[in-house]
């Protein structure tokens, strides 16, 4: 019997090969797409999953209220760990680490010992020896347990030793960093980071310096691991005691710094579980580390639910549109002694075998799609072809959704009356006209909503890219570890400025765009002190052609002088923000004080030196020697050209070290890149789900066609014109779009609300958006429809009367 089922099911399936491939294709879709986004999901999750005891891991978050606001802040002193460490026994161990490009981390030149030129690298860290242990982290090569013991040991990932040693052991080996050639580190340790998914970005772990040994600077994040049965609440209460016992009297010895004793003392800890940084970080965490955001999993989770559910409505609706087709069959084994039983029997068979066919198709489309949906989504997740339960599952799954899905057509159609299918009377038949006009709605609403997520989505990323930003980054070639030319770099300089095609040239790691130095400090205004507690701001050490190679603009006082002596020693120019939270009018010639003072000589206009998801916070300039990078205005004709006389140049300074560069503009599209990571993903699979919904509409809109071939047949023989007929089609339609519109849109403005509430600078939310996605949705109906409508304005009305 069940083999009679699967026959007829598969002849069901060929006889109708239009509607078989929408059915298939429109339900393949929907699984390729919920097979991509729960990679992705899953790939979210899996972060920090390796530890043996993640209950018992933590970072330290520091809790800080100014102004007002509470700042969190994770980073600290670089004696805080150790402090933690010796005073706290319920803490079994406890590490520190910095990223900070202001102590040496993040890019070097790396050279191994005797080759003859060295690369530029990224993901420089410097970290202690428990960090090794808290982290986990998986050796290949040496032993966590003493791997950062010694002064110069490096760690580096299993990738990097390939790089720089091939296939041969890495450990024992020497390099030299930055052409310290009197300092060679030694190769500790090789990490597999294959094997894992952290929070934690690095390719190279040095050993920590001591250098910055005071409780003063905020430098190094904090992690801690705690002994079982450890009363969290309780420890997080207690560290307040390191306040009192270390950082107040080294705040007392300087008159400056005494201000803040107050700001500490009203400062709390918390420690954040290790498994929740990824995901569960505050966005406005200062930790300088790249996240991912628990909304977008949960926001992609429902687009997969969604486009899964719009699926299984189109398999619904194309299986009732064509029920014409298939009621004289019902009615003749009605009357041949069929019960309803094996008739639902029967079409569960069908819905089943569409849907393993579906699925199959899905799976293919997925895997093919996957390379693409990596480069997108930055992620190297692999197609689980041999995990033991992906199959289990997407067999499971399929003939779920099968059976769910083919339960309202198969009572639907087993429930034809024989004696009036025979006659032709399917109207009688068919009183469900509402539940389907219901999905079409619920379909188009939410496709509507991602169409506005699209746009609006789109819009801001344009601003983002396109915003005046207060600075000219077009056209500024980035000399990276422009520290090798040591001694060179004023010679090098001038070189470049010998060359017809740079106007200017700037010395200075200090740049507007992520991966550059930052410096944060706290300033007071010295001759008139708005607040005790200060204003929290950067400094940066530029040189004196800084402001002309970014086109920063002076809206107040003069530039940098390099015939003014004075300006080289305490001149500041600082920026408007600055002078606003100091409660300066007139700054220039006013005095400000961040443990060293400086006279402002200028202002320069705001421009945007972080994220556009940040204020513009405020900002001094000093002159000073940060010569890790050099700035190169070159100009907008034979740029090639430009480029390999740099290198020249370049090459005749340095000859151990190949030339490496980068342009302003890209860098600053890099920091804002999980925005259009985030927003071409979200595009991708917003197009699923509408291509799903289109097939939904193609699907009732044959049905429609189908229950009113004898009316349209009339109107056309008593007359009715081609558009008459047309319209007669499509206004329901329209009218169904319509309402879903109305319901889109407060959903729309909603959503996109609370996703721009993540950027300081951001498009207003202006109704013309929406009304765009109402006309494309609107269009997009037109178009789908319009196949069938057509074809039934051009059918032979005498010939589907007789049919009749």
């Amino acid at each position: 019997m069940i083999r009679n089922y699967i026959h007829i099911a598969w002849r069901s399936i060929r006889k109708d090969k239009l509607f078989t491939t929408i059915k298939i294709g429109g339900f393949a879709m929907g699984v390729a797409a919920c097979l991509l986004i729960s990679f992705f999901i899953l790939d979210e999750l899996s972060y920090d999953k390796h530890y043996s005891n993640p209950e018992r891991t933590f970072r330290v978050v520091a809790e800080v209220p100014i102004n007002g606001e509470v700042i969190k802040n994770a980073h600290f002193q670089l004696p805080f760990a150790d402090a933690l460490a010796s005073d706290y026994p319920e803490i079994e161990k406890a590490g520190k680490y910095t990223s900070s490009e202001l102590f040496g981390a993040g890019q070097k030149t790396i050279q191994v010992s005797g080759q003859a030129k060295g690369i530029i690298e990224d993901g420089f860290v410097f970290a202690s020896q428990p960090m090794l242990d808290i982290l986990e982290f998986p050796f290949v090569e040496g032993q966590a347990e003493s791997a950062l013991k010694e002064p110069l040991s490096l760690v580096i990932t299993k990738e990097k030793a390939n790089l720089l040693f091939g296939n041969t052991k890495a450990l024992g080996k020497t390099v030299v960093l930055d052409n310290d050639t009197a300092n060679p580190y030694t190769i500790t340790g090789v990490v597999d980071r294959s094997s894992i998914k952290s929070h934690f970005h690095y390719e190279y772990l040095m050993h920590v310096r001591d250098t910055d040994f005071n409780w003063v600077n905020t430098n190094y994040m904090t992690y801690i691991k705690v002994h079982e049965n450890t009363d969290i609440e309780a420890l997080k209460q207690k560290m307040h005691s390191v306040v009192d016992k270390y950082i107040v009297p080294e705040l007392n010895q300087n008159e400056f710094m005494r201000k803040f004793i107050d700001l500490y003392k009203g400062m709390s800890f918390d420690l954040q579980p290790i498994q929740d940084i990824h995901l569960h970080t505050d966005s406005k965490m200062i930790d300088n580390l790249k996240h991912g955001d628990i909304r977008f999993v949960w926001l992609f989770a429902a687009i997969a639910c969604f486009v899964l559910l719009l699926a299984s409505i189109n398999f619904i609706n194309l299986s009732t549109a064509k029920s014409a087709n298939r009621a004289k069959e019902v009615g003749l084994r009605k009357t041949i002694g069929a019960q309803k039983d094996n008739l639902v029997f029967q079409f569960l068979t069908e819905s089943v075998l569409l849907s393993v066919l579906s699925f199959v198709l899905g799976i293919v489309l997925a895997s093919l799609l996957l390379p693409w949906f990596n480069i997108v989504a930055e992620k190297s997740i692999e197609f689980p072809w041999l995990s033991p339960v992906f199959f289990p599952i997407t067999i499971g799954v399929a003939l779920l959704i099968g059976i769910f899905a083919g339960l309202y057509p198969a009572f639907y159609l087993s429930s034809f009356k024989p004696a009036r299918v025979l006659k032709g009377n399917l109207a009688t038949g068919s009183k469900n006209r509402r539940l389907r006009s219901g999905l079409v709605v619920f379909q188009f609403a939410i496709s509507i909503v991602l169409i506005i997520g699209t746009l609006i989505i789109y819009k801001q990323t344009d601003y983002i890219l396109n915003k005046e930003l207060g600075y000219n980054k077009e056209q500024v070639l980035v000399v990276q570890g422009a520290g090798a030319l040591g001694d060179k770099a004023q010679s090098f300089k001038k070189q470049l400025l010998d060359l017809l095609s740079v106007s200017k040239v700037s010395i200075g790691d200090y740049l507007p765009v992520a991966g550059t130095k930052r410096n944060g400090n706290t300033f007071k205004n010295i001759d008139d002190p708005v607040e005790d507690t200060g204003v929290p701001g950067q400094i940066w050490r530029v040189d004196h052609d800084y402001l002309q190679t970014l086109g920063l603009e002076i809206v107040n006082g003069r530039d940098f002088a390099i015939n003014r002596p004075s300006d080289s020693i305490d001149a500041a120019i600082i920026n408007e923000k600055m002078a606003q939270e100091l409660g300066m009018e007139n700054p220039i010639g006013k005095r400000i004080d961040n443990g060293d003072q400086f006279v402002v000589i200028g202002v320069v206009k705001d421009f945007h030196y972080s994220s556009l998801r940040e204020n513009i916070r405020p900002l001094a300039l000093v002159i000073g020697n940060s010569p890790g990078l050099i700035s190169v205005k070159i100009g907008t004709s034979e740029l090639n050209q430009t480029i390999a006389s740099i290198s020249e140049v370049w090459d005749r300074n340095v000859s151990n070290q190949t030339f490496n560069y980068t342009f302003l503009d890209d860098d600053f599209a890099q920091m804002h890149s999980d925005v259009q990571r985030m927003g071409n993903i979200f595009n991708g699979f917003a197009l699923f789900a509408i291509l799903v919904a289109c097939l939904g509409l193609f699907a009732l809109s044959a049905f429609m066609v189908e229950q009113r071939k004898k009316e349209i047949s009339i109107r056309m023989v008593l007359g009715a014109p081609f558009k008459s007929i047309y319209q007669l089609l499509t206004i329901d339609f329209i009218q169904l779009v319509l309402i879903a519109f109305v319901i889109a849109v407060p959903i729309g403005w909603y959503s996109m609300q609370r996703w721009l509430e993540d950027f300081a600078y951001k498009i207003p939310l202006d109704w013309s958006l929406f009304l765009v996605a109402g006309i494309i949705a609107v269009f997009v109906a037109l178009l789908t429809i319009s196949y069938q409508s057509v074809s039934a304005a051009l059918m032979q009305p005498l010939k589907s009367l007789r049919t009749e």
